[in-house]
């Protein structure tokens, strides 16, 4: 698993801590040079820089406010990068009431960048873009330049954070401006460096190389081990990216040596993880697995929580690639601890998907469809979440634009009242006036009255469309889930004989669709080409159901079509039609074409098992059960359920248990349709014996 977006976070913040400036008063050069001593050890090995702070403390907080202040912020940043994020704080507040109380912008900038890192090393994203934004702010108007380099690179980073990307490029490239303007090496090297990790996030990795190498040849000069290992891990970083797998291990067993020549434990422990990843990517299980135990003790000695769940997670992995299942659950399951107590469900979202795919490969199926399904039900729940922000944000647009013609509307009458009185006034002052007067009173009225019908004209339409965008997605176009609980709710089947001789029986039909390897899309090409698949699907189904049909869009890459009105013998024809109608448009995205397929789970409507019909929320948990059959064993395919036989000898609750089971043992009686097998391969790994088997047999 590549290292979380926090590890990243956590390098790049470092990269950037490198900046910070010394006061020099000849008064305390001695003093100010131990700090900067202290300052350079304090970049890659916190803990021993906190020993070194000890022992200046009394002489530090007794100096003149500028040296006082950098000994608080040095302070503050080494605690942070051990941790102890409590002690972080405090110090930070004092070092910002100091600058306060002397009136110095140099020392409030700093203190608010120092509780910014803090904060963002808490998760709390908002907070400490607000905290670099102020600083940034102050720092401007200060003649220190190592300082206004450092706030733009900070500024820069939160604006990448905030999915600005052309905002965050023109703070980085002001960074690397200052720098020069500047003209130390350390600052110039540094901004290039954040500058070629920017470039790197809008994918123009010739630029982020090109970056990269002046960085490196001006590093090159510092004789400073720890900011080579800085740049050795952007180059990692873009080597990943553009696919030079043996140039990306390369530089990273060079940036770990570099490292350990200095002790730098946070940035070996970040090493170790991405070298498990590496040799994940290549199979090497025992490697990967060296290294994972390697970061997990490195992760233990500076108490990072982070480096520990991630290395835990490729521990697992690794334990699954040698088949060795039950070791391979317990760390992937503890890493999954730590993301489920930190509350990052995009990242554990993406930690499950990962779950069931090593499980998947490793034969384990029932755990796989269990992993899958909890990453279901947080996708589901990410999802109605989005749809909740989207919809308190749609509503506020709507209660301002409310407010504005309200307000304007007050403004309109507070207006015709002054003119009520200036009237009144001249009317009694120059009676010959008074028909003008009312004239001109009556026209104002008029307009006025014209205005308000059209305002609230206006507020009608916009009521309809928030009733329309409330039953709708806002990205397809498709009807959402809470229009589909409305009409099932009312919905009543009739069961029906088709005319003819035939007399054959009409029934409803469900289908529930998954996008296969979605994951695999949006990591590679991004979220807008995830965007334009599910936008092509839902085009598709468009064609290939009726109008009469219900498409919804069920989840985050899920599709649910409800056929009202079909044959019973139309159903599995119809689950053919869908997975062969979405693999016969591939989307052209950027110049590269992803091909797309499905996973389908199916069932007439309404179902019997027994004498009880299935209320339509069970059918749809089954058809879901159905789908994550079909995704177990093998995806693009569809998995059907007819029905049920024996049922006196099972219940409904032993079914919805374990699906496969009773299929097999004769309780349920499903159909598998298999999709057109793609001209290249959808799935990394190769079938296990028994889905070979499986295949064999269906075809």
């Amino acid at each position: 698993m590549i290292r979380t977006i926090h590890h990243h976070k956590a390098r790049a913040l470092l990269a950037v801590l490198c900046l910070v400036s010394s006061p020099s008063f000849a008064q305390h050069a001695e003093l100010d040079r131990r700090l900067a001593d202290i300052r350079e050890v304090g970049r890659f090995v916190p803990e021993k820089a906190l020993v070194l702070l000890r022992e200046v403390e009394a002489e530090s907080r007794a100096a003149p406010p500028a040296t006082q202040g950098e000994f608080l912020n040095l302070q503050s940043l080494a605690e942070r990068a051990v941790g102890r994020h409590d002690a972080a704080i405090a110090l930070a507040d004092e070092l910002l009431a100091l600058g306060r109380k002397h009136q110095d912008k140099v020392l409030v900038a700093k203190a608010l960048l120092s509780k910014g890192y803090v904060v963002s090393r808490q998760n709390q994203l908002d907070l400490s873009h607000q905290l670099f934004w102020e600083a940034e702010r102050i720092a401007v108007t200060t003649d220190n330049m190592a300082l206004r380099v450092e706030a733009a690179i900070t500024s820069g980073h939160a604006h990448a954070e905030e999915g600005h990307l052309p905002a965050a490029l023109g703070k980085l490239q002001d960074a690397v401006a200052l720098a020069r303007s500047y003209g130390r090496p350390i600052p110039i090297a540094m901004s290039l460096n954040a500058l070629a990790n920017q470039y790197g996030r809008m994918k123009e990795y010739d630029k982020g190389f090109e970056a990269l190498a002046e960085a490196s040849a001006i590093a090159a000069r510092t004789n400073s081990p720890g900011r080579m290992a800085t740049l050795k891990n952007t180059e990692y970083g873009l080597a990943i990216e553009t696919g030079q797998a043996d140039r990306a291990l390369t530089v990273l067993l060079e940036a770990l040596a570099l490292e350990r020549k200095i002790g730098a434990t946070s940035m070996i422990a970040g090493s170790l993880v991405d070298l498990s990843d590496s040799y994940l990517k290549r199979h090497d299980y025992n490697r990967a697995a060296s290294y994972a135990r390697q970061a997990i003790t490195a992760a233990n000695q500076i108490r990072n929580g982070s480096y520990e769940a991630t290395a835990r997670v490729n521990l697992g992995q690794a334990h699954l690639g040698r088949g060795r299942i039950a070791e391979g659950k317990r760390e992937f399951e503890s890493g999954l601890a730590y993301y489920e107590q930190s509350g990052d469900k995009p990242e554990l979202q993406a930690v499950l998907a990962e779950y069931g795919e090593a499980l998947e490969r490793a034969g384990d199926m029932a755990g796989a469809v269990a992993a899958y399904h909890r990453e279901r039900a947080l996708s589901d729940e990410l999802f109605k979440e989005r749809r909740q922000k989207s919809m308190l944000e749609l509503q506020e647009k709507y209660e301002a634009e409310k407010k504005q013609r309200q307000i304007e509307l007050l403004s309109r009458e507070n207006q015709l009242k002054s003119t009520e009185i200036d009237n009144r006034r001249l009317q009694q002052r120059v009676w010959w006036l008074l028909a003008v007067v009312f004239a001109m009173a009556s026209v104002i009225v008029g307009i006025l009255y014209r205005k308000v019908r059209s305002a609230n004209a206006r507020l009608h339409e916009k009521n309809l469309e928030l009733k329309q965008q409330s039953s709708r997605d806002p990205l397809t176009g498709l009807y959402n889930r809470r229009h589909f609980q409305e009409f099932m709710r009312t919905h009543v089947h009739t069961e029906q004989r088709g005319a003819g001789t035939s007399g054959e029986e009409i029934v409803g039909a469900m289908f529930l669709l998954d996008v296969d390897h979605f994951k695999h899309v949006n990591d590679r090409h991004g979220h807008a080409a995830g965007d334009a698949v599910l936008n092509m699907i839902s085009q598709n189904l468009g064609i290939i159901l009726r109008e009469t049909d219900m498409i919804v869009r069920w989840g985050g890459e899920e599709f649910l079509a409800f056929l009202p009105a079909i044959p019973r013998s139309g159903v599995d024809e119809i689950a053919s039609r869908l997975l062969a109608g979405i693999a016969e448009q591939d989307i052209i995205y950027q110049g590269n074409r992803i091909a797309v397929r499905v996973s389908v789970g199916y069932a007439p409507f309404p179902l019997k098992p027994g004498r009880t019909e299935l209320s339509w929320e069970r059918a749809v948990n089954l058809v879901d059960m159905a789908l994550y059959l079909a995704k177990a064993h093998g995806r693009n395919r569809a998995y059907g359920v007819r029905g049920f036989a024996n049922f006196d000898k099972t219940s409904m609750e032993a079914i919805e248990q374990d699906l496969e089971r009773a299929w097999r043992e004769g309780f349920v009686d499903m159909t598998v349709v298999l999709g057109e097998a793609p001209a290249a391969p959808l799935a990394q790994w190769p079938e296990t014996g028994q889905l070979a088997a499986e295949r064999a047999a269906l075809t």
